[in-house]
């Protein structure tokens, strides 16, 4: 992989491009859309907008920019998330109720800081640029994460709202599931993390070695027909299939189907940004939690791979580009798996993966010093890991090694299931 060096010129032109998409994805949403918080993992749109803009302020101006001063003071209190280092921040299950400053006024905030950072990278010298392109750069990828979780927060806004109104996206055709295939994967020692050039997450490394089974991955995503014959079979109703914290769940929440169908005298139907319709039983069946996922693969037989499982045979057995149907296809929803190839299908794009790892650090793991270091390592407790990308997922945000992660119990973010046999995967009891 060859990686262009950042200078000021290429560095300002992405940054453009990434904050323009952002403005983009915004446009089709009313002011009032952008306001809306429906549930406390859901934030607002505007909310995403002005905090993605507060990284760039806070990591990057603060520090850098003669006679800096904040945009508005208050904006550092509004838009911090979780960086205790920075300073307090607003409740997060309160975003909803900051209907001011407005979506306006939130984009009259990014242009300001937008001409600063500009200015910024133009007049610095080049062993400065040099210091600030890896922070410059984390704010690229950081904004990329906010422009999935808008796609999914608005999904989750517009679903509850009785006219149906759709975001956009385009529908796929009516389909039915193909066989699924199995592709065998060789064990032995592997090395597992990010490796070589190009940007990275803190929690990608550092590689290191691990020792799999051989074991076999399925060649595609399980799908809404296959789900549908698990709801049949008793799925939601039994307990055998359920690990406990999930049978919990189960019962204390009434869930018996995934998370955005629902039931129209006898006829499924699901929600998605595109607007609402039948159950198409050849897609990826989507937004199933953990649990879910854990309690399909016990009814089938089979388990959830490992995450070294998968980037192993992400980097052996799939595409030799990483890309699919991820959001620049504008689907913005899971699509059909294309014909059987003999290796893995659907890896990148299409719905998040859960896997059966807790999201733990990687031997020999240390955060970066001060607010920064914040960014992944200290959520890695009560969560699991996914991978691959979704159908929200910017192309170029995504890669083999790329760990994202959600508590077990999440549903609202666009994950499916992939199912493993096989193997003995290390460190696991069940």
């Amino acid at each position: 992989m060859t990686v262009t060096p950042w200078d000021a010129e290429n560095l300002t032109a992405r940054y453009d491009e990434v904050r323009a998409h952002t403005e983009r994805l915004a446009a089709p949403l009313s002011p009032e859309d952008q306001t809306v918080q429906s549930m406390p993992d859901v934030s607002p749109t505007k909310w995403h907008r002005a905090h993605v803009t507060w990284f760039f302020e806070t990591f990057v101006l603060a520090e850098n920019e003669q006679g800096f001063a904040p945009f508005q003071d208050k904006y550092w209190f509004l838009f911090n998330s979780y960086y205790e280092a920075v300073g307090p921040r607003y409740a997060r299950a309160q975003r909803g109720v900051i209907s001011r400053p407005g979506a306006h006024d939130v984009g009259v905030y990014r242009d300001n800081v937008d001409n600063r950072m500009r200015d910024l990278v133009t007049r610095l010298d080049g062993g400065t640029l040099d210091k600030l392109t890896s922070t410059i750069e984390l704010g690229f990828h950081h904004e990329q994460q906010h422009q999935e979780l808008l796609l999914m927060d608005i999904k989750h806004v517009l679903s509850l709202n009785p006219l149906q109104p759709a975001y956009g996206g385009t529908r796929s055709p009516d389909s039915e599931p193909d066989t699924l295939g199995w592709v065998d994967v060789e064990g032995g020692l592997v090395e597992i993390g990010h490796r070589g050039e190009g940007f990275s997450f803190d929690n990608e490394l550092p590689p290191h070695q691990t020792w799999l089974e051989p074991f076999r991955l399925a060649d595609r995503l399980v799908t809404n027909g296959e789900w549908l014959e698990f709801m049949a079979d008793g799925g939601y109703q039994r307990a055998e299939h359920w690990l406990s914290d999930g049978w919990a769940k189960v019962n204390a929440e009434g869930w018996r189907a995934p998370f955005y169908w629902d039931q129209v005298d006898g006829v499924w139907f699901e929600h998605t940004l595109h607007g609402t319709w039948p159950v198409n039983l050849g897609l990826p069946v989507s937004h199933v939690s953990h649990y879910e996922a854990d309690a399909f693969a016990t009814w089938a037989g089979k388990r959830l791979p490992t995450e070294a499982e998968w980037e192993h045979a992400a980097r052996s057995h799939g595409p030799a580009e990483v890309g699919g149907n991820l959001a620049d296809t504008e689907t913005y929803h899971p699509r059909a798996a294309e014909a059987p190839t003999g290796r893995l299908r659907q890896l990148y794009g299409d719905c998040w993966e859960w896997t059966s790892s807790a999201y733990l650090p990687y031997p020999g793991f240390h955060p970066a010093a001060g607010a920064i270091g914040e960014y992944n390592g200290k959520f890695m407790s009560n969560q699991i890991v996914l991978r691959g990308g979704c159908a929200l997922t910017p192309p170029g945000h995504t890669r083999a090694s790329y760990r994202n992660f959600f508590p077990p119990q999440s549903r609202w973010a666009l994950s499916g299931v992939r199912l493993a046999d096989g193997g003995v995967p290390s460190g696991a009891a069940r």
